[in-house]
């Protein structure tokens, strides 16, 4: 009964009791090494629990890196749109002072006092010029003028064809008066010759069979506006195809009259001043 109590440990001890101590020692140690075991293998059980929660636990702080180098610097970008003009700014300071320019020429004396008596003379002769020219115009010549005319009375007798190639070759036309003005001078011009008619530029040039006319000046212009026909002359009588009274006198009353053109009369020549400007000596030839 003794023997079944013990089990496998007293029949350990039946081998000999010199080695029960030994056996004692390597029980020991063996349960020492099952509970190690245990230990591990729970360890590793309470392990694998907690991977397989949903928890997320942070790692552990990493090594700080290391920097790396600058990248190479990119090209030009396009450029963008002008914006807004400025504001004006402010005026800049005055510049510094350029240098002296080279010294010129020197000059050479005026004898001003001399030149002042030189054109006083000219003055003086220019007036003297003046007045002969007058004189030569209204006494030898007998001109008359206007602001834009000369009139020279010609006392050579003349038809009226003849009087128109007249003045023409001296450089003028048959006088024209075409304003009362102009009509008063030429009439006291003829008067004061001590004549009574002469012939003027104007004459009748008759369109139809039945003797109706219009009156033109020499330089074909057209009779209109003023006219000093007598009482007895109309502006527009007829002019008989059958006559040659076609031709224009000027009184010395200053009134117009017809004329036969194939009559001789002296005439009356003008000269436009722009174009005989200085030339009014050849007028008298």
């Amino acid at each position: 009964m003794h023997s079944q109590r013990f089990g496998a440990g007293a029949n350990l001890q039946v081998w000999g009791s010199g080695s029960s101590s030994v056996v004692g020692g390597d029980w020991r140690m063996a349960g020492l090494l099952v509970l190690c075991v245990f230990a591990v293998v729970f360890k590793d059980i309470f392990a694998s629990t907690e991977v397989c929660t949903n928890a997320l636990l942070p790692g552990a702080k990493g090594d700080q890196g290391v920097s790396g180098e600058m990248g190479l610097k990119g090209d030009v970008g396009h450029p963008g749109k002008m914006g807004p003009i400025g504001d004006k700014g402010n005026k800049g300071d005055t510049g510094l002072e350029g240098p002296s320019g080279l010294k010129g020429k020197p000059g050479t004396t005026c004898d001003c006092g001399r030149y002042r008596k030189v054109v006083g003379q000219l003055d003086v002769s220019v007036g003297k010029l003046r007045k002969a020219v007058k004189f030569v115009k209204n006494v030898l010549l007998g001109l008359k003028e206007t602001e834009e005319c000369y009139y020279l009375l010609v006392k050579e007798p003349k038809k009226f064809r003849e009087a128109l190639i007249n003045c023409k070759l001296r450089g003028g036309t048959l006088a024209m008066p075409k304003t009362s003005n102009t009509n008063r001078l030429m009439a006291d011009y003829v008067s004061q010759a001590g004549l009574t008619r002469v012939y003027v530029g104007l004459q009748a040039q008759i369109k139809d069979t039945v003797g109706t006319s219009d009156y033109v000046y020499a330089d074909s212009s057209p009779l209109q506006g003023f006219a000093a026909w007598s009482q007895e002359e109309e502006l527009n009588s007829r002019v008989s195809p059958n006559t040659n009274s076609s031709c224009v006198e000027l009184l010395g009353t200053g009134t117009w009259s017809h004329v036969e053109c194939e009559a001789t009369l002296y005439f009356i020549c003008e000269f436009p001043k722009s174009r005989r400007r200085g030339g009014a000596g050849g007028g008298g030839n």
